[in-house]
């Protein structure tokens, strides 16, 4: 059973994305989804509230605001000194539920009113989400006096009130107790209008909690969360100075030399067209470390850097490693390809410690060759078909006659432009261009466990592709990804290409029964194998590169559930980007939901296809086919 069914937009996504990093002009904060919008400074993450999520017509609107809230409210306003004094003093109240609830909620309304000033054109936007919140609150208010949650419809009346466009607000059926406390609360509520800082809200909040904790218990409902999360001490007083923080220098030691005592000496280096030639020479020898207090020649210490780990001392030098030298693998034909941002490759944080490890195909088998040639009398026609339509457009492109051009061969049709026209285009030439197409593909299969009653059918598309490729001379290459789920740790998680067709053998007669070995192994982590596909095409140097992924579903493998659509989706974004055209087709089994198809349009956009039958999946993919070869004419 699925209780968090939400299907990601990642195009939303993206956009809110990019809506925290151009307004908090940082742009290695983070953006996602949370119970409730918040700052996680440990995280350098804004969150917006899940609130929002199935509230279609609002639902933009109601992530920005909160973003609004959290970026140019929380991060410049909100004081952290003070947020950290009312947190632990509400942790000691008998209320504290409702104690972070309400101090998030007057807050919020402090922070609102410093953002519509700043910003009028947010003004639409406030006002939509106070409408929702009011609909939302009232209805609350009605199931608490149902149910008696007492604190629950006082805190629902409070936002009433405080939201209300007119000071005589009715609360009809409302509970008189409650209703009593509200009006004596009222002159604490008319205070937060005039609240100039996080300090006074916090005497607001525990006026409150003072006038009514030891006639309530707490809130059974939580609505609202702090605004900001936190692990670490915080220092700075501002969440956007914490933020940009660096940490203290690992040396503190302190410069002992005065500046008189400063002795100053010329160090050479050694290059053998100016060699000294005196015999007492002193070369330089440095050690980089990680900042230090000290005076030195210069503007003075350096603040401590992302790469300093990376480096120990600079000599001038060499000797033989000790590191390994890759004497212990056994069999050359398994390739450990580990891809880490320190080497200039990046596969995205959540591939962080993917490891991707080729299989090579064995030979094929006796059967092997027999049904091979079956399935190839199944598919013939397709093939015959889509070859002749691709030689054809090769053929009238290749005979194609250009026309109206300064000089050539003389039209005699267009001679009237010699006498009227001072430069006249009369002349023609016939194009002889090559009839080869300058483009390389790559075929993704997906043998997820998933895939196992899926394989036949997706083996004989794969054949047909592998044909008409051939025939054309067309470089191309299929591989089988998984993941391997039985192996995968903390700090590894082998991924698997089973490369049964390649580039250097895929124009062979050969080649073609390796596509039978591919089988239905165990997970699947799609950006991760996107992003090594999309760097091989990026290698070749043909014009066009195109790259199709067949698959049956949601990326899913170790740590992957919950961003493997994103991740996947930045993965098709990033090859797109840098020239590669990458197409999802979607292999179901009947008819396909709705989550599914919204999940292939998630992913990859307009460029995906559903095949709800399988046995339609050669006809449609060689429809793909069809369109994608002669894009590339």
């Amino acid at each position: 059973m699925k209780f968090n069914d939400k299907v990601i937009d990642t195009n939303q996504l993206a956009s809110l994305r990019d809506f925290v990093n151009v307004l908090a002009k940082q742009a290695d904060l983070e953006f996602d989804y949370h119970f409730g919008a918040t700052v996680h400074i440990d995280d350098r993450q804004i969150t917006a509230s899940h609130f929002w999520d199935h509230r279609f017509d609002v639902q933009t609107i109601g992530y920005k605001t909160d973003i609004l809230l959290r970026v140019l409210g929380t991060l410049y306003e909100t004081s952290v000194s003070d947020f950290v004094a009312f947190k632990a003093q509400a942790s000691r109240r008998q209320l504290p539920l409702l104690a972070e609830q309400l101090f998030t909620l007057l807050e919020d309304l402090r922070l609102e009113d410093i953002i519509r000033k700043q910003r009028p054109g947010t003004k639409r936007w406030f006002d939509t989400r106070q409408q929702t919140y009011r609909h939302y609150f009232e209805t609350q208010r009605q199931t608490s006096i149902t149910r008696s949650y007492e604190t629950d419809e006082l805190f629902s009346m409070i936002y009433l009130s405080v939201t209300a466009d007119s000071p005589f607000q009715t609360f009809p059926q409302a509970n008189q107790t409650q209703y009593r406390t509200l009006t004596g609360l009222s002159p604490l509520l008319e205070r937060v209008f005039e609240a100039k800082s996080t300090r006074d809200i916090m005497r607001i909040t525990l006026e409150i909690l003072d006038a009514i904790e030891d006639d309530y218990d707490d809130m059974m409902n939580r609505y609202f969360v702090y605004p900001i999360q936190h692990k670490s001490e915080l220092q700075a007083d501002r969440v956007i100075d914490e933020l940009k923080r660096v940490d203290p220098l690992n040396n503190d030691d302190q410069d002992d030399t005065s500046s008189d005592d400063v002795l100053y000496e010329r160090f050479s280096t050694w290059h053998q067209e100016n060699e000294n030639k005196d015999d007492d020479q002193t070369f330089m020898q440095f050690e980089l470390d990680q900042g230090t207090k000290t005076t030195m020649i210069g503007d003075g210490a350096r603040e401590t850097e992302e790469g300093d780990q990376a480096m120990a001392s600079v000599q001038g030098m060499s000797a033989q490693t000790d590191q390994s030298e890759y004497a212990h693998l056994d069999d050359l034909d398994e390739r450990k390809s580990e891809k880490e941002s320190s080497d200039g490759h990046d596969y995205g944080k959540e591939n962080a410690n993917a490891v991707a490890y080729d299989v090579w195909p064995t030979k094929p088998s006796e059967a092997d060759m027999t049904q091979y040639h079956d399935l190839l009398q199944t598919i013939d026609p397709l093939r015959r078909q889509l070859a002749q339509t691709i030689w054809k457009a090769l053929d009238q492109k290749q005979n194609a006659m250009r026309t109206n051009l300064m000089t050539g061969r003389l039209d005699k049709k267009q001679l009237l432009p010699l006498a009227i026209d001072n430069e006249a285009r009369v002349f023609y030439k016939q194009d002889l261009e090559s009839n080869e197409i300058d483009a390389v593909f790559t075929l993704l299969i997906d043998c997820s466990a998933s895939m196992f009653n899926k394989m036949d059918d997706t083996k004989s598309a794969a054949i047909l592709f592998h044909e008409v490729l051939r025939e054309l001379g067309i470089p191309h290459n299929i591989i089988g990804f998984w993941e391997d789920g039985f192996a995968t740790k903390e700090d590894e998680q082998p991924n698997y290409f089973h490369r049964v067709v390649t580039f250097d053998d895929a124009l062979t007669s050969k080649a073609g029964p390796n596509i039978l070995q591919l089988d239905a192994e165990e997970d699947n982590r799609d950006g991760f194998t996107i992003r090594v596909a999309t760097d091989e095409l990026l290698d070749r140097s043909e014009k066009d590169r195109f790259l199709l992924v067949f698959s049956d579903g949601e990326p899913s493998a170790f740590d992957y559930s919950e961003n493997g659509i994103i991740d996947t989706n930045e993965a098709v974004i990033e090859a797109r980007k840098q020239g590669v055209d990458v197409v999802g087709i979607f292999l179901g089994d009947g008819e396909i939901a709705e989550h599914e198809a919204m999940l292939m349009r998630n992913i990859y956009g307009r460029e995906h296809m559903l095949v709800p039958q399988l046995s339609e999946l050669p006809h449609s993919f060689s429809t793909v086919l069809k369109r994608l070869l002669l894009k590339s004419i």
